[in-house]
């Protein structure tokens, strides 16, 4: 009889939560009163009261991956600094919510044409730039042409290239039409270089004044050092429960936790996985864990030797001993890699290709065959690529000497790494982000003539499926399509890929967010500042 009772009271006690009637000190002096456990009651705490988040406080987010070079510019996005920032202060046509669905942001509802050829987003009315102007459909478009036409300079150039048209009914619809069908088109839009800025009436757009219409609208700032901002008053979504941001870059992993641990931030975007199982063990600090679809990559150029031989490629991919380096570097927070941009958390991941594994005797029998014993090569990398990268990629140069193979590894200014290291020099570490499909993540990086092909890869087989599969409505097929791609970049592509990292962050005392986090960015899919709140 006194479990029911008990139970019947937890209820109210998480009712009272959800409505905001109930203290968190008094929920959990109660929850001790029923028997529950510290440690379970904070747990029931948190899913309570998520239906009821709080408003106020400046939230003090300390991020890694900021360079002094970074600019407004969407076509230029590449750095967390960049890609978080965006999805404070500007919005999108759709968004990916915290159970890794897809959402409306400026788009309020999308259909398309039986063949997917043409889409039709309807716009939200409410919505205002941090300016005062209202958004637009000649926003929009002005926006998506940003990154289409022969003189872009966008690196989601190759992302638009079916596009044929963009045209407006009204100030509220906009219909893209493609030259091809194209089921994922929604998703595309969630995609962080798709940012939407004012348009400046001649075509173009103003993406230097940092205006946005997004959650939060910018103070002050300068890229590599600090933002400050401010609760967008017309905010058309939910969320945006702090009064203010202030976005501090901490690129070195040691101020960046000590920061957190001090209090001096609320939340911080990477922890050093060395010190993951110390900080659970603070009070104060939550850790998230998150398994996502982010990769670390290590491109090798395709056009430039010694990995213009394919042979060279795969005996480096099969010197390197995952295991251990999940084990040593990343802590258990990973999913193996297989040398195909595609994670178990992913649609479509072909779970029957082999796995590669650690194999230095036929690495070195394939470097003999090629010419190649004894092969010496730079690998590049700077810390802030991972937690542990540089460790890393001085663990893998121990491992690849069993295949007679000299790895130099070569430190890089972090400042700097994505602009002067990443698609210039023929053997780098790099960090990825999730992308939402199959499509989007091989349209980006893989493509014959993407703008982002790290490793220079032209597989006339691979751009062939890749067209095929962009418009295939049978899924079975579909499948089958990308497992084929997944295995050409596996045995022909130079993409030599470790593992899939989790998102591994940290919140302080008083953070609170939603029960589900997205898993396309770390921070909840890059929107911490809008979807958590301080607790009450």
């Amino acid at each position: 009889m006194k479990k029911k009772t008990d139970q019947v009271l937890l209820d109210r006690l998480a009712q009272a939560a959800r409505t905001g009637e109930i203290s968190r000190r008094s929920f959990m002096h109660y929850a001790a009163a029923a028997g529950v456990t510290a440690s379970a009651a904070t747990g029931l705490w948190g899913t309570s009261a998520a239906a009821n988040p709080s408003r106020g406080g400046t939230f003090r987010w300390g991020v890694h991956d900021g360079n002094t070079s970074d600019t407004h510019d969407p076509g230029t996005y590449v750095t967390r600094q960049m890609i978080f920032l965006a999805h404070t202060h500007r919005s999108y046509l759709t968004l990916i919510e915290p159970d890794n669905s897809l959402g409306p942001d400026l788009a309020t509802s999308w259909d398309a044409t039986p063949d997917a050829m043409q889409w039709t987003f309807e716009l939200n009315p409410d919505a205002s730039f941090h300016s005062g102007k209202p958004v637009t459909a000649q926003d929009v478009i002005d926006s998506l042409n940003h990154h289409r036409g022969e003189a872009a300079t966008s690196a989601a150039k190759a992302l638009l290239t079916d596009v044929t048209d963009i045209t407006a009914d009204g100030d509220h619809t906009i219909t893209i039409s493609l030259a091809r069908g194209n089921a994922d088109l929604p998703w595309l839009m969630t995609d962080y270089h798709f940012a939407i800025c004012p348009s400046n009436g001649d075509g173009t757009i103003d993406w230097k004044s940092g205006d946005g219409s997004g959650p939060y609208k910018i103070d002050s700032g300068e890229f590599g050092i600090r933002w400050e901002l401010t609760r967008h008053d017309g905010w058309h979504g939910d969320g945006a429960y702090f009064d203010k941001v202030t976005m501090i870059v901490l690129n070195d992993p040691n101020a960046r936790q000590t920061a957190l641990v001090t209090g001096d931030v609320d939340c911080v975007s990477l922890i050093e996985l060395k010190t993951l199982a110390l900080l659970q063990r603070n009070p104060d600090i939550s850790v998230d864990n998150i398994p996502s679809g982010g990769a670390i990559t290590m491109p090798m150029f395709c056009d430039t030797a010694p990995f213009s031989d394919v042979r060279v490629r795969n005996a480096l991919k099969l010197a390197m001993n995952r295991d251990e380096i999940i084990e040593k570097i990343a802590f258990g927070a990973a999913t193996k890699g297989n040398d195909f941009h595609l994670s178990p958390v992913q649609p479509y991941w072909p779970e029957d290709i082999p796995q590669r594994e650690y194999d230095p005797d036929q690495a070195k029998s394939l470097l003999k065959d090629a010419g190649q014993e004894g092969l010496t090569v730079n690998l590049s990398v700077a810390e802030s690529v991972y937690t542990g990268a540089v460790d890393m990629c001085v663990l893998y140069a121990e491992q690849a000497k069993a295949a007679g193979i000299d790895i130099k590894v070569v430190r890089e200014p972090s400042d700097g790494y994505y602009s002067d290291v990443w698609l210039k020099k023929p053997f780098s570490a790099v960090s990825w982000g999730a992308r939402p499909t199959p499509d989007v993540m091989f349209t980006l990086a893989y493509k014959n003539d993407a703008a982002w092909n790290e490793t220079r890869w032209q597989n006339e087989r691979f751009n062939e499926l890749l067209l095929q599969a962009k418009a295939e409505l049978d899924q079975t097929l579909r499948a089958e399509m990308y497992r084929e791609m997944c295995l050409l970049m596996r045995d022909d592509g130079g993409t030599l890929l470790p593992f899939f990292n989790n998102w591994v962050y940290a919140r302080g005392k008083g953070v609170q967010r939603p029960e589900q986090v997205a898993a396309s960015w770390g921070c909840d899919g890059a929107r911490a500042a809008s979807r958590w709140w301080f607790e009450a």
